[in-house]
């Protein structure tokens, strides 16, 4: 299956712009032979270690029998199921993967205490767990390793038999796993979380769960020659091109997939650009969105749609069909890989940023560190109504004593280039239709609006709301969990965890001067109709 990148309108013109120059200054041949100077003085040694992905299908090649016969010793002993317990780039990417492949993987990305109950809950008996952490001490990723080892214990069931590590060499985690004996596999150091999709971070659980892991690097290894060669035909800097090459720039990039077999590449693509973009106060918002969503026919001037679609060169008889002034995507799964991650390291060029860093993303996991620390006491809310309670700045709750006073006020506070991002540090798999507030609020807000799970989102587009263009507002919605869970050896609770990382964010978006609501659900499943009322 080839790739194929097709510009029209405003797309067009900006390829046009900013093409030659990428062609003229070897930039594709420059990123293939890892040359870290492409991006300033300022990133080159943080560039000089990061650029491990240009090479990721060669190095990650031999892992493959290893996994394969690692998983058919796991089927023998009837251990069919695989949960990963990861955060943005070490669960992203197997997402994509496992579900465009329509095989089982059980992704827990989240600290809310009953998304970890149902994995503990779910056939422990026939499961193991990939434990993914690239630096070996994030904090989620930990707390969930140490549930599944006591449920493993309290079953009976030897853990070193069971889970299954993927971290960086020498990393914490790397040391502590092989003293106890669990299985592990190195990554590459030499590349970032969110470019790790061709690594052992994206192949481990994948193959395990059952994918053919050999065929999607075969589809990356296709595409590799046309990324490395300094033409205009170079999908990667054509796609680079019409994403940051307009002038003025188009900050906001929607992500839709329209008729792709490929389920799910926009998540991982909007943490790829998100965190390698978001900084320095520019960068470049993806936004995922559904062909029905509200700001597809808005006529934004600060929104570029990005479509992902069967066949970015079909011909269509209405214009409707032919969606001008978009970029047109197609490809295999292996491919779109490496091409947005060529295509993001250029695109920081562009904009003058260093792709590899994330200044911005500490900052959040100090405040809560700080808050589970300390264990302040609860901030009374402004005001509580029909059970929800509200919180946020000064300029957003004083004076309001209603859901859609407040709401409205946050909404209030948008310019014309911002942007709302809903933040839902709850139970995604007890309350997946919180989802819906997204279309609510783009229509009312008539401006883009991004929605992330947390804590997930932190690990994603968090670097970007903290770093990039201050134009976004905040609505946070947290949860009085029905159920909470020990975490063994730690002085607090999954709830209290995901309280505090909630709490933390917002006071560090409010030290930068983002506006934040959050609404707090005493009663989650009971609420949701007044907050759904409130927001339209």
């Amino acid at each position: 299956m080839s790739f194929k990148v097709h510009v029209s309108g405003a797309a067009e013109d900006a390829v046009k712009a900013a093409l030659p120059q990428l062609v003229a200054d070897l930039v594709a041949s420059g990123i293939t032979a890892q040359d870290a100077g492409l991006w300033g003085p300022d990133a080159e040694a943080e560039a000089a270690k990061r650029l491990g992905w240009t090479e990721s299908v060669a190095i990650s090649r031999p892992l493959v029998p290893e996994i394969v016969a690692l998983r058919d010793e796991l089927n023998v002993k009837g251990v069919d199921r695989i949960v990963l317990a990861g955060m943005g780039g070490s669960s992203l990417a197997p997402e994509v993967i496992t579900q465009t492949a329509a095989v089982e993987l059980t992704i827990l990305d989240s600290t809310a205490p009953g998304q970890v109950l149902a994995a503990l809950r779910d056939r422990l008996e026939a499961t193991a767990l990939v434990v993914s952490s690239k630096s070996g001490s994030t904090l989620e990723t930990d707390s969930q390793r140490r549930v599944f080892e006591k449920a493993f214990r309290d079953a009976g069931i030897d853990p070193r038999e069971r889970i299954i590590v993927v971290t960086d060499p020498g990393s914490p985690l790397d040391a502590s796993a092989r003293e106890a004996g669990y299985r592990v596999f190195n990554a590459d150091p030499n590349v970032g979380g969110r470019y790790s999709a061709l690594t052992a971070f994206g192949l481990v659980p994948s193959g395990l769960a059952g994918v053919d892991i050999e065929e999607m690097l075969e589809e990356a290894e296709t595409i590799s020659l046309e990324l490395a060669i300094d033409d205009p035909t170079n999908p990667g800097l054509i796609l680079a091109a019409a994403i940051a090459g307009s002038n003025p720039l188009k900050d906001k990039l929607a992500l839709v997939s329209d008729g792709t077999h490929i389920i799910g590449l926009p998540d991982w693509a909007e943490q790829l650009i998100a965190e390698s973009t978001g900084k320095q106060g520019t960068g470049i918002l993806p936004v995922v969105l559904d062909k029905l969503a509200p700001e597809l026919s808005a006529n934004l001037p600060d929104l570029q749609v990005v479509r992902i679609v069967d066949n970015a060169e079909a011909r269509h008889l209405f214009p409707s069909d032919r969606h001008h002034g978009e970029i047109l995507v197609s490809g295999s799964l292996g491919a779109q890989f490496l091409v947005w991650e060529y295509a993001t390291a250029i695109v920081g060029r562009i904009l003058g940023i260093n792709p590899f860093d994330q200044p911005d993303v500490e900052s959040a996991k100090i405040a809560a560190r700080g808050l589970l620390d300390n264990r302040p006491a609860p901030t009374e809310p402004a005001f509580v109504a029909d059970g929800i309670e509200v919180r946020g700045s000064e300029v957003v709750v004083s004076g309001r004593d209603s859901l859609s006073g407040a709401v409205d006020a946050l909404l209030a506070q948008l310019g014309p280039d911002g942007y709302v991002s809903v933040q839902a540090y709850v139970d995604r798999i007890a309350l997946p239709q919180l989802e819906g507030l997204r279309d609510l609020l783009a229509a009312k807000a008539k401006r883009p609006v991004t929605f992330g799970w947390g804590p997930r989102f932190l690990h994603s587009t968090g670097q970007f709301h903290k770093g990039g263009p201050a134009v976004g507002v905040f609505l946070q919605i947290t949860e009085n969990a029905p159920e909470d869970l020990e975490i063994p050896d730690r002085p607090f609770t999954f709830g209290q965890l995901i309280q505090a990382q909630a709490n933390g964010d917002a006071s560090v978006l409010a030290d930068h001067g983002r506006p934040v609501l959050t609404l707090n659900l005493t009663n989650p499943e009971a609420n949701l109709v007044p907050l759904f009322d409130a927001v339209n």
